[in-house]
């Protein structure tokens, strides 16, 4: 029987999503399922089973941590799909209240994050229980698990009822996410083996949901409300008045969350918000509709295990099906070698897809892809394009064979051992490896040279004129003009971006160097923790003359051997956050005679500036700072570290914890919010003005 089958399909699905953090389908495939268990059961209401999933919550709670019992139930949401089920949902519910044509239905409408329901119980302002939700009953005790996340309030920050259950989601935002992806691989000792998170989803959960606090508070875990449970009190009547207040006693809430009236006006903040989705820091998956007026939300209820006054609206699955035309490969900076898949055009999400990724010679094969196939794609949030699966397996046609060489140098294509991708050999030899290594000396986050872009450096290096990052300082005036469209006035303007750039930041040179392993962060830590180039490079060369020490001492450099000198090298390193993997790819670099030419030579048009001071002491020391709006006298990456300089902290988001925000042009929410708020507010030249006085 059809009902039978869903009902133990989808508690599969429930206990791996909530129980196990190791999700099996897609959000769209189990909405699905959801779906068609909900149309058998309203077709057939007599065959509706005990175990039906339309009556259960989430999964019971695992074993390693203690149970709690919800005094409200965490209930669920039903969902809908099309604009038509939205309508019929406030339809419903005028038809429950029967209220008048002409009487409006206010409503809420906030962003759906995709993190782990959490509910927090504060009792006389001070956080005394977190529990996860589990099966809408009983959920796991993570109180000292919680109280490490910086955006859960220990003590609410204003007056509130004696018992008050706020509840929310914990969430990763996608940048934290990929940062703590690149740190658990970083931190490896065998890259192969590494646990990596396949979403910020399970990465919350699973982080939230530790034996020892101390992971927990090791993980970039985020919080937001989006209600309540139970309450001795409500300081408010309507759902938004409710939400303010929260927000007000020092809990976040969604700066997306709107108070509308029309159906029309839901509609559109839900296409809004749908259209910032890929922009937005965290993963969402819809919009939830919440009736606005409390009484009528007590009148209401709830029906099974979903309240009958709210309802999420999901987003539409952003997937499509195409053609794989070919299978080109790409050579990066590291000679990492990557396929991609060069597809027969198709609109996803709004978007007209022509490639995708096909990460690795193991994904190949593991989809069984070849040119010719109908392939599933999906464009994710800001993600690349990826190829889901290939829906033409079946059709006898070649297997796709990967290159043994380098398509760009000829040179041996290989795979190193422990480790997924496959390299091409030729180091700087490889044209593409020093095109892209060029690219990215000069790119934005590296020594960021003002007009000198990927079109320029592969001209030059194209014709000879710019051949490793040396050259780029040798470029001259007169050499542009022999150019073709070149002018004087531009040809000046770009020499003057290079001179510009003569005296890098320490940590902006570290990083331009390409060195794998090598980030933003990394070079930062790395430039304040030795401070100059030259503190930098002594430490380099102790680390090549003991690596040699070990080779002549063990007389082997297998992988073995490699890890255990990367534990010592490491050490030597003895900068936070730099572990053996990272330690090993700096003597790798160096140990290189061409590296080792190649920073010798730019070393001759350029020195790296030393690290004087992290801060200086000003106004705003210890504070927290917001910039909105369209900045024009400096980019956002300035305006962050002029306030890091000052000893400021940079948030995203206003809430009642912010001293101080910067408003350029174009300032809406943010700068109405701290208005309300009672928060300082100044403009670009007010905050140059406060730049210039700790000078």
């Amino acid at each position: 029987m059809e009902l039978a089958h869903l009902a133990a399909e989808i508690a599969r699905h429930n206990a791996l999503y909530h129980g196990a953090d190791a999700p099996e389908i897609s959000d769209a495939d189990y909405d699905a399922l959801l779906r068609r268990n909900a149309e058998l059961e309203d077709a057939f209401p007599h065959l509706v089973r005990a175990d039906s999933p339309s009556r259960q919550v989430g999964a019971a709670p695992p074993g390693h941590l203690a149970k709690v019992a919800h005094a409200l139930p965490m209930l669920s949401l039903d969902n809908a799909f099309a604009e038509g089920e939205v309508a019929e949902f406030i339809a419903r519910v005028r038809r429950y209240l029967r209220l008048a044509d002409d009487e409006p239905v206010a409503l809420t409408a906030e962003p759906k994050i995709d993190g782990l329901s959490c509910s927090l119980r504060y009792e006389r302002g001070r956080l005394v229980l977190a529990a996860t939700r589990g099966d809408g009953a009983t959920g796991e005790d993570v109180t000292p698990n919680a109280r490490t996340i910086g955006e859960i309030p220990q003590s609410l920050t204003c007056e509130a009822p004696e018992l008050f259950e706020i509840r929310g989601e914990v969430y990763m935002a996608k940048s934290d996410f990929a940062a703590l992806n690149a740190r658990l691989l970083a931190e490896a000792a065998d890259p192969a083996k590494a646990r990596q998170f396949a979403n910020p989803r399970n990465a919350a959960a699973g982080s939230l949901r530790q034996k020892d606090p101390a992971v927990t508070a090791s993980r970039p875990l985020r919080f937001l409300a989006h209600g309540w449970g139970e309450a001795s009190a409500l300081p408010a009547e309507t759902q938004s008045g409710l939400m303010a207040a929260i927000a007000d006693w020092g809990v976040p809430v969604s700066e997306l969350l709107v108070r509308v009236e029309t159906l029309d006006d839901l509609l559109a903040h839900y296409r809004r918000i749908e259209a910032q989705r890929a922009d937005l820091p965290f993963d969402i998956d819809g919009v939830v509709y919440k009736i606005d007026r409390l009484d009528w939300q007590r009148r209401l209820g709830s029906v099974g295990r979903a309240p009958r006054w709210a309802i999420a609206h999901k987003f539409p699955a952003e997937k499509a099906e195409t053609v794989l035309l070919a299978i080109d490969i790409q050579v990066g900076r590291t000679g990492k070698l990557t396929p991609v898949a060069r597809l027969e055009p198709v609109t996803v999400g709004g978007v007209v897809v022509t490639n995708a990724t096909l990460h690795n010679a193991d994904e190949i094969e593991r989809l069984g892809a070849r040119p010719g196939d109908r392939v599933r794609i999906q464009r994710a949030g800001d993600v690349i394009p990826q190829v889901l699966e290939v829906l033409t397996r079946g059709e006898k046609r070649p297997a796709y064979v990967f290159p043994a060489e380098c398509p760009e140098c000829g040179s041996d294509a290989v795979r190193a051992e422990g480790e997924v991708d496959i390299r091409c050999t030729g180091g700087l030899i490889c044209p593409a490896q020093r095109v892209e290594r060029l690219r990215h000396f000069a790119s934005r986050h590296a020594l960021d040279i003002e007009g000198l872009g990927a079109t320029h450096i592969e001209a030059f290096f194209r014709d000879g004129l710019v051949q490793s990052p040396a050259d780029i300082f040798r470029i001259t005036a007169a050499k542009l003009l022999e150019r073709e469209r070149w002018a004087e006035i531009s040809a000046r303007n770009l020499v003057a971006a290079i001179d510009a750039r003569r005296a890098p930041p320490l940590d902006r040179f570290l990083f331009a160097l390409g060195i794998r392993h090598i980030g933003e962060v990394t070079a930062r830590d790395l430039a304040r923790r030795y401070r100059s180039w030259e503190n930098f490079a002594a430490m380099v060369a102790m680390m090549l003359a003991r690596r040699a020490e070990l080779e002549q001492a063990v007389g082997e450099t297998d992988e073995k051997f490699r890890t255990r000198a990367a534990k010592e090298l490491a050490a030597i390193v003895e900068t936070p956050g730099v572990g053996p993997e990272v330690a090993q790819a700096l003597a790798d670099f160096f140990a290189e005679e061409h590296n080792q030419a190649v920073v010798a030579d730019l070393l001759t048009q350029l020195a790296p500036a030393d690290v004087i001071h992290e801060t200086r002491v000003s106004r705003v020391s210890g504070k927290t700072v917001v910039f909105t709006g369209t900045l024009e006298a400096f980019s956002r990456d300035e305006a962050k570290a002029q306030a890091e300089a000052l000893g400021a902290k940079v948030a995203g988001s206003v809430s009642s914890k912010t001293d101080l925000v910067v408003a350029g042009p174009g300032a809406g929410s943010k700068l109405k919010k701290a208005e309300e708020l009672g928060i300082e507010t100044t403009d670009e030249a007010g905050w140059l003005a406060i730049v210039a006085e700790s000078e």
